[in-house]
């Protein structure tokens, strides 16, 4: 077990590592749409590298998330044939958002730094897949709202 100190020291060094491991400016928040966005996510059980559609506005969501279900078999068997789509994700901190995302197939841990150069391939090959989507995409996914 590892303290909270050192369990945050390793979280920041996962991320640092894998910034320098791929140093490219990724879209993540500058979709220009705003409350949607991609991330990667990692934690002590599995990574992952997420869409997440998470505005106040409840009819925005819907609308953005049947947008790219219109999309979702181009997603699957051009981009990314893993993809879950999930209209009720329920993040740790309780909050309820439509996520649209791949899980990376292997054993991940994030204290565990034997898992992370697996991890670090995973977010960039996926982020890239996902990217390529949505530049090509982007125009009928604003369409929504």
């Amino acid at each position: 077990m590892f303290s909270k100190e050192e369990a945050s020291q390793l979280r920041k060094e996962f991320w640092i590592s894998f910034g320098k491991s791929f140093p490219r400016k990724w879209i993540l928040y500058n979709t220009k749409i705003k409350d949607f966005s991609f991330k990667f996510a990692a934690n002590q059980k599995q990574a992952m590298v997420c869409l997440d559609i998470e505005s106040q506005d409840t009819i925005k969501n819907q609308l953005l998330f049947e947008q790219l279900l219109a999309l979702r078999s181009i997603l699957i068997e051009t981009y990314l044939p893993d993809v879950l789509f999930d209209e009720n994700y329920t993040l740790e901190n309780g909050k309820t958002i439509y996520r649209i995302y791949v899980i990376h197939p292997q054993k991940f841990n994030i204290h565990n730094k034997d898992t992370w150069q697996q991890a670090y391939e995973f977010f960039n090959e996926t982020m890239h897949q996902f990217e390529l989507f949505y530049h090509n995409f982007e125009d009928f996914i604003k369409q929504a709202i």
